[in-house]
């Protein structure tokens, strides 16, 4: 039997943000177009190189602690996780805390993910699982309104998904979710903390290229969804550490001159040599900076389990 779905999360603004970013400057992807089915798997499998530590230090963070960090809410305890992928870290939790919960929610813009999640969930013998095809801020408000009774709520956002937006836009980002719940819930926030630039590069530029193939991917959805024209062999894969911002910032780099043509758009873009598409940010902590961010959201108190050799920190926020 399949899961039940909220209603699915229209594609259609695709065409219409890839056009517009690549007319700003500099030239920009929306990230989170990185996930269609090839993508996620493409970072299924980035999560498994020797060199990205974050899926593994926070998957080890969450069997250890899992008991911690459900034990102050009240039961029963509902679980909702934004951006889910496929599921494993979730698992983690479920199978590390050893009780029942009445309710699990997935929410993921990429349908792949969902698949490959619920798929997960159910094989380990949970039935009450519900999906929701969505961005995280409609996501929640979908796992808020299907949460049964009386129920506390915990929201996982893992995977140091807030390193994916600018430090004001995640500000604005935490204190919606903070919005959204009630007092007795809680808010897992997964954040990657700054570490030795050649470290933080070996993750996002790795020598199996394996990262190289997920950024390009994202111009063979193009390609394929809206008409696109990009030669794949035309742009290079460059990871970059912006210190002053404490960032990871991927880009595609044009290796000649060349024009791209975007059908569903009637977009054309010249490139240079050199010229540049900025496709993906990956902001890294401290861990108090971590803590203030969350309080200035309106938690009203944070509780941190850190892993002090891959530099990763988990925290829980609750309501009050």
């Amino acid at each position: 039997m399949s899961t039940p779905r909220s209603a699915a999360w229209s594609p259609d603004p695709f065409a219409t943000e890839v056009c517009e970013y690549l007319q700003r400057t500099p030239r920009q992807l929306p990230s989170k177009y990185f996930y269609d089915e090839l993508g996620s798997a493409i970072f299924e499998a980035i999560c498994r190189l020797p060199w990205y530590r974050i899926t593994r230090a926070e998957s080890a963070l969450l069997a250890r602690h899992a008991r911690q960090i459900l034990a102050p809410l009240a039961r029963p305890v509902t679980i909702a996780e934004l951006g889910c992928g496929s599921g494993d870290k979730l698992a983690t939790l479920l199978s590390s805390a050893a009780e029942r919960f009445p309710l699990v929610q997935l929410i993921d813009i990429s349908a792949a993910a969902l698949e490959m999640a619920e798929h997960r969930l159910r094989a380990m013998g949970l039935t009450s699982v519900l999906a929701h095809r969505a961005t995280y801020e409609d996501g929640l408000e979908h796992a808020v309104r299907q949460r049964p009774g009386k129920a506390s709520l915990l929201v996982l956002f893992l995977g140091s998904n807030i390193g994916n937006f600018d430090p004001p836009v995640a500000r604005a980002l935490l204190a919606r979710f903070r919005g959204a719940l009630r007092e007795g819930d809680a808010l897992l926030l997964g954040s990657d903390l700054v570490k030795p630039e050649r470290e933080l590069l070996l993750a996002y530029d790795d020598p199996l290229q394996v990262t190289a193939a997920f950024n390009r991917n994202l111009l063979r959805r193009i390609n394929d969804e809206l008409g696109g024209s990009f030669d794949l062999d035309g742009f290079a894969h460059r990871a970059a550490w912006n210190a002053a911002e404490r960032r990871v910032e991927m880009h595609l780099v044009s290796r000649r001159r060349q024009q791209v043509h975007i059908a569903a758009g009637g977009l054309d873009v010249a490139f240079e040599s050199g010229d540049w598409i900025w496709t993906e940010s990956s902001h890294k902590y401290e861990p108090a900076q971590v803590l203030e961010e969350g309080l200035a959201a309106g938690f009203s108190r944070g509780e941190q389990w850190i892993d002090p050799d891959a530099r990763f920190a988990l925290t829980r926020f609750s309501v009050s």
